[in-house]
């Protein structure tokens, strides 16, 4: 299913995996003050990310039999998350970020109060768990790109771009996918347009995260 929305939608995914931005690191030429936004905007993203995951955990607990694996698969992302935040409050300070310092600009606002909205307990499972694997996904494809060979990615942001593009992160979010996909072939036609619904409106959400920190650099 979800291969198919993304083929669907390739325009507005190919602008969430490829965007200016990310090339910009890959081949070099990202001003280093649009990092320094991106990152400081990211650690905030990100302790808003925390509850929305716990939230999904929940749901699994509630909609998975006891043979899945869907409540180790996630857990597992929530483990990583307090390493994340440490990883920031580490980095900040080589660039001179003060974490108490910053403000969420709009269109971080916009994504958390997404992120709040499908915390709800009347948001299916299906449509949280498609809208978690897309956030994860996005940024393992666009910092994998990094990567490459022939990228030519300043080495000061290399471990940023190793912290999502690499092949653990990438089977997790396969993982997320395969729960994903499970859920959604027995889901409702009006579930399946929620969750396709939510995916699209991620894509938005991950496009305009990415602008607000080329805008400011």
């Amino acid at each position: 299913m979800i291969d198919t929305w993304l083929r669907k939608h390739s325009l507005i995914h190919t602008g969430a995996t490829r965007h200016p931005f990310i090339l910009g690191i890959r081949d070099g030429t990202v001003d280093l003050s649009a990092y320094k936004t991106w990152l400081g905007q990211d650690y905030l993203f990100v302790r808003a990310f925390i509850p929305f995951v716990a939230s999904i955990l929940i749901k699994a607990w509630k909609e998975s039999d006891d043979s899945s694996t869907d409540m180790e698969v996630i857990l597992s992302g929530m483990a990583s998350l307090n390493e994340e935040i440490s990883w920031f409050k580490s980095e900040t300070p080589k660039w001179g970020v003060q974490l108490s310092d910053i403000v969420p600009q709009k269109s971080n606002q916009d994504y958390c109060r997404f992120l709040e909205n499908l915390m709800s307990p009347d948001v299916e499972y299906p449509v949280a768990i498609t809208a978690l694997w897309a956030i994860e996904a996005v940024y393992q494809a666009s910092f994998a790109l990094c990567l490459e060979d022939g990228a030519k990615t300043p080495a000061e942001l290399r471990q940023t771009c190793q912290r999502w593009g690499n092949d653990g992160f990438r089977q997790y979010c396969n993982s997320l996918q395969q729960i994903a996909n499970r859920h959604l072939q027995k889901a409702s036609n009006d579930l399946l347009t929620k969750a396709e619904v939510a995916l699209l409106r991620v894509l938005e959400h991950e496009v305009e995260f990415w602008n607000m920190s080329r805008a400011e650099g």
